[in-house]
């Protein structure tokens, strides 16, 4: 007896967004071998500047504010882009980082968090948010989040 099995879906290869993606991180990683690693702080503060000048008005109001407030709630954590995006990091690895919707033409903003971040939370824990604007409650929830992230 032999198993039948059935092609179900094809690959269509990656999209636009998610090739653009894989060169912002090739480029970051071609910048990060030639830069002073004394001097990653500045290098990574004037790039996440430099990416949030380029997006849309409301992705850009969004991305500043996420970025004054880990420059505020978790100054040990270095700032860098990561595959594109505004990324925040603890010795070379990220820990949260920003995608504006325009990133991967979403109808929203996210904040997301790798497993480097220390928000584990039982069986089950959010690792991502939508962001749609930023009003006092978020900044305070994204502040707690990033400081619980650093720790």
């Amino acid at each position: 007896m032999t198993a039948k099995t059935t092609k179900t879906s094809k690959f269509g290869g990656f999209s636009a967004e998610e090739i653009a993606a894989m060169k912002d991180h090739g480029e970051e990683l071609r910048n990060t071998s030639r830069r002073d690693p004394n001097k990653a702080r500045e290098s990574g503060e004037k790039d996440i500047l430099g990416k949030l000048a380029k997006m849309s008005d409301s992705d850009r109001a969004i991305g500043e504010r996420i970025h004054a407030i880990v420059t505020a709630s978790a100054p040990q954590l270095t700032p860098k882009l990561w595959y594109g995006m505004p990324a925040y990091a603890r010795d070379g690895k990220v820990v949260l980082f920003f995608q504006s919707a325009a990133k991967f033409k979403s109808r929203y903003a996210t904040l997301g968090f790798s497993d480097q971040a220390g928000l584990d939370e039982g069986e089950m824990w959010p690792s991502a948010f939508a962001l749609t604007s930023m009003t006092p409650d978020a900044e305070a929830r994204i502040g707690a989040l990033v400081e619980r992230a650093a720790g």
